[in-house]
């Protein structure tokens, strides 16, 4: 400290500019934790390789030491950003499964769950298959070895909506349970496995299609208007996308998937404003030391990952963030204001279907079916 007061004295006696910066407040001036760690997908994954890519930029940055704490299921990343163990988490769809309340979220020791984005890369997600499987069409699925991987909805919900694609359920196929989600791609590789969702970005998908089974992507007509509608029935958070960047996929030849936001940046609402300001701006202002680490990289641009719909409404300190590099929109707004409603909506019925199993005597066997049916009856 005497040496940075003497250095601070001599550089304005010699007339020169002085600004002394610490390692964790750069000169864009983010204040952030001396330490954190986050929840991410398992060693292998995409969101995995996403969340280190984004770490190693803001550690370089700002002299701030980040842990990633990697997890094939989505209770074990959501149960340390619950207990506060992380304080972020890079999570895909099991974040929307949290507010709602539903899956794995069902249980009396969970129900909805306060949450907020602070950003979210735009991406898409398919059932990646084993070119020798002679998959052309998820028709073809039929009979077929598919991946379920244990513990995780938000990678099954997605299988469902494929399959509901050609008309199809798990009783049209053989579900192989898997422990994980790295596991379940490795499946495809060794053959334990026909089809398996993944993102085209995974890594291990670039060495399936390097491999003897090879990698292929089922057509998913844009015009089958039915096929669509089937999509939305079982997951409305779905969309259509034309995807060309990934494994087995080029602008000369793309694919057609799912759109959705993975990896999403969440934390629960409750974070302060000036934290979850904080970290937006400096995952933002890291962007040029990590948009290169991969093809998809650049869509954390902010102007992409700091727009709505997302899983869950966007947290206010990002908000304020996003509005002040005139990123978020009166659109955006209206958006958010209505996610929070729905959020609302969701936590209030809660309760009261919670106080109403307790005066019928419906014990933890029993809630998860009476949940269910009154969600159904007193919620869109």
């Amino acid at each position: 400290m005497r040496i940075k007061n003497f250095l601070a004295r001599l550089l304005c006696v010699a007339g020169l500019p002085f600004l002394l910066i610490s390692a964790a407040q750069a000169a864009d001036d983010v204040k952030l934790d001396r330490s954190m760690i986050w929840s991410a997908y398992d060693v292998g994954s995409s969101g995995y390789t996403e969340a280190s890519a984004i770490a190693n930029a803001m550690m370089k940055k700002y002299g701030t030491r980040i842990r990633i704490m990697p997890s094939g299921t989505s209770i074990g990343r959501l149960l340390p950003l619950k207990t506060g163990r992380v304080k972020y988490a890079f999570l895909a769809t099991e974040t929307y499964f949290a507010s709602e309340a539903i899956y794995d979220f069902a249980t009396p020791k969970w129900g909805p769950q306060n949450l907020r984005v602070l950003l979210g890369r735009p991406s898409s997600v398919g059932l990646a298959t084993a070119a020798d499987a002679d998959i052309k069409t998820l028709a073809d699925l039929r009979g077929k070895r598919v991946a379920y991987v244990e513990g995780a909805p938000s990678l099954n919900v997605k299988a469902e909506a494929l399959l509901a694609f050609a008309g199809l359920t798990w009783n049209d196929v053989k579900k192989v349970q898997m422990p994980s989600y790295s596991r379940s791609i490795h499946g495809l590789i060794e053959d334990k496995v026909d089809a398996a969702i993944a993102p085209p970005s995974a890594p291990a998908l670039y060495e399936l299609e390097s491999s003897p089974r090879g990698l292929a992507w089922p057509a998913m007509p844009l015009d089958d208007k039915a096929g669509w509608a089937r999509v939305d029935k079982v997951a409305p958070i779905f969309s259509a996308t034309t995807e060309t960047v990934g494994a087995n996929m080029s602008k000369a030849h793309p694919a057609t998937l799912i759109g959705y936001r993975y990896p999403e940046i969440v934390c629960y609402a409750k974070l302060s404003e000036d934290d979850a300001y904080n970290m937006t701006k400096a995952v933002a202002m890291s962007y040029d030391l990590f948009k290169d680490a991969n093809k998809v990289m650049p869509r954390w641009d902010a102007k992409h990952a700091g727009k709505t719909p997302g899983d869950v409404p966007f947290h206010k300190g990002a908000i304020r963030y996003l509005k002040e590099i005139g990123v978020w929109s009166a659109e955006d707004t209206a958006w958010n204001d209505k996610r929070i409603q729905r959020m609302d909506a969701v936590r209030a019925a809660w309760k009261a279907a919670r106080k109403e199993a307790a005066a019928k005597n419906i014990g933890d066997d029993g809630w998860r079916d009476f949940w269910t049916a009154y969600r159904g009856s007193h919620l869109k």
